[in-house]
């Protein structure tokens, strides 16, 4: 709600994208050449996410101005998705792409809601494309939502501009038959260390769509502010909202606003997963109300980067009135399945207490219609039944950490999988990377791609619902910023969740990596050109 002046860091991107530029120069003089310019027609398949199976077949299929996007007009959902998808394609195109009855769009392209297609599941579709015509077909909208992401990627990158440009608009013939291997594939926006505005996270999301995510998780609440309006306890936002890191105004969302970003995310078939950490990363509210320290006293308001140093009164009766309010509400104003309690970092709470803040706060958000995730430090306690963990350590966690883990999955707990030193964005890609952190060590684009969730902890399979790509911004102030962390290796951590494991493959991924480049561009991604990758000649 509050506007906020952002920290000039954009700066420091600029000097990132260009000294990886010329160091992508001289990894190209020694290692291969560029990639080639973007051919006119992208053989069919050569995108992000891999598809699951490709069959190129006879000619193209071309887009024109006489082109009709054909639609079940007795769907709202295959409506709206024909008008997003008209939307996507006029501005650079320059055609009408009228919606229209599928009946009367002979030779256009036509989007298929088939509910006996069951093989394609709830986000699988199926694309045939070929001189007569191109059709979409999925279960459910979900799955037409995912097609329409292949169906862009395979048109040429200045589609995605948003002024007429030259054609021509070509999409490889033949068939993608294409469904994911998680159901849960997320990325993680901290708007709590620095605030970003709905507009901005909106655009998040926008990025988060091109490449198949599901799932945005907002971390909404730290020791440096508080993010989401709580009716019952005001002074969360009016006071534990008003600064960030480095001491700037910081901000919140209203209820308004914070709905407005579900229904947006909805809209890309995306599900919101709310985040109110505790009973560590939780100064915000200490701040905010005296009652909930065991001493009665505020802390004043935080604007560093340290953790581990607050903790909610386990103790405390109010504190369960607060967590119970505090759930109650963001409950009522998620439609997704679940609400995220954080759990990480506890450092000032003891283990007993610990055990029993959680034994105490997993029902509440059962009690409210929600499943619960948390860092997996919560099987330090005992996760309630049917709870997700999501796991943040990296190569060096000691062993019993990650037996415990693993030892909480062979039960049935459920394990999102973020492994810090492989999916964090905000990790450093090299020593002299100007923004991020690198506690975790640095990860290049590689190191982010070259890992098997399935094989990480060694766990049953069905264990591993999915992955996620948390991106923290105590260095990360603008849009800029998120995007120079976030890019190239974002659409990674989406392959390992989308893609089959029998795609992965490093040699062929960055080359199909390298022609996202153009997309970037027009797109207004400010990215890192990373000399792993053979980037296009700028």
């Amino acid at each position: 709600m509050t506007p906020r002046r952002r920290i000039p860091r954009l700066i420091g991107s600029l000097l990132l994208v260009a000294a990886a530029g010329a160091a992508c120069g001289e990894a190209a003089a020694g290692t291969g050449t560029a990639a080639a310019a973007e051919p006119e027609v992208r053989p069919l398949g050569r995108i992000v996410p891999a598809p699951a199976s490709v069959t190129p077949e006879g000619e193209p299929y071309t887009l024109t101005g006489d082109t009709r996007i054909g639609v079940d007009g007795t769907s709202r959902e295959s409506r709206a998705l024909g008008h997003y998808l008209a939307g996507l394609l006029r501005p650079a195109t320059g055609f009408p792409l009228p919606v229209v009855e599928e009946a009367a769009a002979p030779g256009g392209i036509r989007l298929r809601v088939d509910p006996g297609a069951t093989a394609l599941g709830a986000e699988g579709y199926r694309l045939v494309s070929g001189p007569d015509g191109l059709t979409l077909t999925a279960r459910e909208p979900a799955g037409l939502f995912r097609g329409v992401q292949t169906l862009r990627q395979q048109l040429p990158a200045a589609v995605e501009r948003k002024t007429v440009q030259n054609g021509p608009w070509k999409i490889a013939g033949g068939t993608v038959t294409d469904t994911p291997r998680y159901a849960y594939r997320g990325a993680m926006l901290d708007v709590s260390r620095h605030f970003f505005t709905v507009d901005e996270v909106k655009r998040y999301i926008d990025q988060l769509a091109l490449y198949k995510v599901n799932t945005l998780h907002l971390h909404l609440s730290d020791d440096q502010g508080w993010r989401i309006a709580v009716d019952s306890w005001p002074r969360l936002t009016t006071h534990g909202g008003s600064t960030q890191v480095g001491g700037g105004p910081g901000g919140f969302y209203t209820k308004a606003q914070y709905r407005e970003i579900v229904r947006y995310a909805a809209s890309r078939y995306q599900e919101v997963v709310p985040e109110i950490d505790m009973p560590g990363h939780t100064n915000a509210a200490l701040a905010s109300y005296p009652e909930l320290n065991c001493d009665g006293v505020a802390p004043p308001l935080y604007t560093g980067t340290k953790v581990g140093f607050s903790s909610l009164c386990a103790p405390k009766p109010v504190t369960y009135d607060f967590v119970d309010d505090v759930i109650r509400e963001i409950a009522a104003l998620t439609p997704g399945r679940y609400v995220h309690i954080g759990g990480d970092e506890a450092r000032s709470t003891s283990h007993d207490d610990y055990v029993a803040f959680m034994d105490r706060v997993q029902p509440v958000v059962a009690k409210y219609g929600k499943t619960v995730i948390g860092w997996h430090q919560l099987t330090g306690a005992t996760p309630a039944p049917g709870a997700l963990v999501q796991y943040w350590g990296t190569d060096r966690t000691p062993a019993a950490e990650k037996d415990r883990v693993a030892e909480a999955a062979r039960n049935g707990t459920g394990l999102i999988l973020s492994p810090a030193d492989r999916s964090y964005l905000d990790m450093k890609y090299t020593k002299d990377t100007p923004l991020g952190l690198a506690w975790a060590g640095t990860v290049e684009v590689r190191r982010s791609y070259d890992w098997d969730p399935a094989a990480y902890l060694g766990v049953p399979g069905t264990a591993v619902r999915g992955v996620e790509a948390p991106l923290w911004t105590e260095t990360l102030a603008t849009t800029a910023d998120l995007d120079v962390m976030a890019f190239p290796r974002l659409p990674g951590i989406a392959e390992l969740g989308w893609s089959p494991a029998s795609t992965h493959d490093w040699d062929t991924y960055k080359l199909r990596l390298a022609e996202q480049a153009p997309r970037f561009d027009a797109l207004g991604i400010t990215y890192y050109r990373s000399p792993q990758v053979p980037w296009p000649a700028e």
